[in-house]
């Protein structure tokens, strides 16, 4: 099947959706899904006036490009501005030598995209490697917006802080966002000034192993003969809501992030600043661990630490996600104590 036709097709299927995101106060969302509808390492996304097109395989023809754009456009009825990022080299860097890829001035401004009812900081081109915003967490964002009334919610490897905000926008008490990256958190605090009608919320640029085991009330391990680098001192709290989304793997003198071998050095103490009655949203987001496997592992780490999961709910991406062998790399399990 050509390109263009997977493209049509994938529109097609999406038609119920986009109509429940304009409702929603929703643009932005993913228009084509790579190997799942029939173009691996190709994806197309919407981000509120801007269409961000990138490979990761390998590069498109200009004609191609444009015919793909095009088709966007006439579907959504919009004109929508057109970023191309072909990441399809070394390390997903950003091939920028092809005029292919001199997006129009207008397409690399500072743009602003919607996501239930809230305003968001979009640029096609930063200095990292992922958007600002991961669309596949939508439904997650939109979960906690319904449910943080009134609680304490902590938003761990917040990035740009997306659940944080959801969290203000609904009626959270207090909303404390860590992360370890400044840059991270400066589009975060953008995010905030975005939606001035919220009440504000706390930054902590932190490494995740010293900011959760102080919340949890856990001593902060070092190892011997090693200096321990400088870290924000925060006080023991539990918090009603937990959400942690951590990356893949990540190495620092604190501890090592690696969802595939140890996912519980990051689940217990997140699991200790969990109130009781609390709930704790947790995700992983490695293709080759199955969702199943994952469920039992996190299961009996609560159990194991005695906090029992009373109930156990899976949360699956939005339809503009499809997995069509039911195994999407983004697996989310909220977790009631």
């Amino acid at each position: 099947m050509s390109l263009t036709q997977s493209l049509r097709d994938a529109l097609t299927r999406r038609s119920a959706l986009l109509s429940q995101l304009q409702v929603q106060g929703t643009d932005c969302y993913r228009l084509f899904h790579g190997s799942q509808e029939g173009a691996a390492g190709l994806t197309i996304d919407r981000y509120g006036p801007q269409l961000l097109v990138q490979s990761f395989h390998q590069p498109l023809e200009r004609e191609a490009l444009l015919e793909l754009a095009e088709i966007c456009n006439q579907t959504l009825g919009l004109t929508l501005l057109l970023v191309y990022n072909d990441r399809s080299g070394g390390h997903s860097r950003i091939d920028r030598s092809d005029p292919l890829y001199q997006a129009e001035p207008a397409a690399l401004a500072d743009l602003v995209g919607h996501e239930w009812g809230l305003n968001y900081r979009v640029r096609g081109r930063h200095p990292g490697q992922d958007p600002l915003l991961f669309l596949d967490l939508r439904n997650a964002r939109g979960w906690v917006k319904a449910n943080s009334q009134g609680k304490s919610v902590l938003n761990l490897f917040a990035y740009t802080c997306g659940v944080g905000l959801a969290a203000a926008a609904g009626g959270a008490m207090q909303v404390c966002n860590v992360d370890f990256a400044e840059g991270n958190l400066a589009v975060g605090k953008e995010n905030a000034q975005l939606n001035p009608q919220l009440p504000p919320m706390q930054f902590i640029q932190s490494d995740y192993f010293p900011a959760i085991r102080q919340l949890a009330g856990l001593p902060i391990a070092q190892r011997r003969g090693q200096k321990l680098p400088s870290y924000p001192r925060l006080p023991q709290q539990a918090f009603d809501l937990v959400f942690l989304d951590p990356p893949a793997w990540a190495k620092s003198a604190f501890g090592t992030v690696d969802l595939l071998r140890d996912y519980q050095s990051l689940l217990k103490p997140a699991l200790q600043a969990t109130a009781e009655n609390g709930v704790l949203v947790c995700c992983n987001n490695l293709a080759k661990v199955a969702m199943d496997d994952w469920r039992e592992q996190v299961l009996r780490c609560a159990e194991k630490l005695g906090r029992p999961v009373r109930d156990c709910q899976v949360l699956a991406p939005a339809a503009d996600f499809p997995s069509f062998d039911n195994r999407p790399p983004l697996k989310t399990l909220i977790l009631q104590l």
